[in-house]
């Protein structure tokens, strides 16, 4: 194991809170081993999911500040899926950590007619990934709440399916799946949070994506994986990308954002989404 490798599985032990877009010109809290504060989770959470070193951030509070940012661009965005699922199961878990964000978008803009159709094909990932049974009992749920407009529940159940799927991995030691299935989360966040701000900019709207901590803390992520996946082409591209991002999103004392700079990240995550969508078939 190498010592990228080893700083990462220390990075990761404990359970992390998903990774909400905060405005920059808020207090900076204290890192954690590297990790930004904000992005562990609540430490009763952590006691009631049992504390492993291989979990991976939380997709769901990615979406915590995406209020401020509506309208979402999602109907000239949407997630383009092939019909046939991947065989490879690095490309299963990032393109299942695209979907588990989709969800959110859905739920955040009222998009609830498109719940059924999510379910169904979070059943087939979740079985494809060894975690059928338990992504079925959060698929109905899912469908339920939907009927029911329950937005609340619908979002603890798109939560709770990642954690689960995530339990199933570790349990068969695919945890570079797991740290996929939250990076695929992460992308498909920032690229819709980057085109709703270029449609309606302001340096407040702004602020919201430029992150460059989380563009570090998922370079570091994607360095760390296992060789079989890391040296795949694609993902050395992402590597790149994400240390390009992470330039872009840095402000300097006093500096406002720009239209430009968002703009430049906006077309930074739209090849982060080729790139990470391009399977190893």
């Amino acid at each position: 194991m190498n010592t990228r490798r080893m700083r990462m599985l220390g990075w990761l032990g404990m359970w992390l809170s998903a990774l909400p877009l905060v405005a920059q010109d808020e207090p900076a809290p204290a890192a954690f081993n590297g990790i930004p504060a904000d992005l562990m989770d609540d430490p009763h959470v952590r006691e009631e999911l049992a504390v492993n070193e291989f979990t991976a951030p939380s997709i769901s509070k990615l979406f915590d500040t995406l209020q401020f940012l509506m309208p979402l661009p999602l109907l000239e965005n949407q997630l383009q899926l092939p019909e046939r699922m991947p065989l490879d199961r690095a490309d299963l878990a990032i393109e299942l950590g695209f979907l588990i964000a989709d969800g959110f978008l859905d739920v955040q803009a009222e998009q609830l007619g498109r719940v059924e159709e999510l379910a169904a094909k979070l059943t087939s990932y979740g079985k494809a990934l060894g975690a059928g049974e338990r992504v079925n009992r959060h698929a109905a749920s899912l469908l339920d709440s939907a009927k029911e407009k329950n937005v609340d529940q619908l979002k603890k159940e798109l939560a709770a399916t990642q954690r689960d799927v995530e339990a199933e991995l570790v349990s068969l030691r695919d945890a570079d799946l797991a740290h996929l299935i939250s990076l695929g989360g992460w992308i498909r966040a920032l690229h819709v949070s980057s085109v709703a701000v270029e449609k309606q900019f302001s340096p407040e709207r702004a602020r919201k994506v430029m992150r460059e901590d989380i563009a570090d803390y998922y370079t570091e992520s994607v360095a760390g994986l296992e060789p079989r996946i890391s040296e795949r082409p694609n993902y050395l591209e992402m590597r790149d990308l994400l240390a390009g991002l992470r330039a872009e999103m840095v402000l300097k004392d006093d500096e406002e954002p720009t239209r430009e700079k968002i703009v430049e990240i906006r077309i930074q995550a739209e090849n982060l989404v080729k790139l990470a969508l391009r399977r190893n078939q």
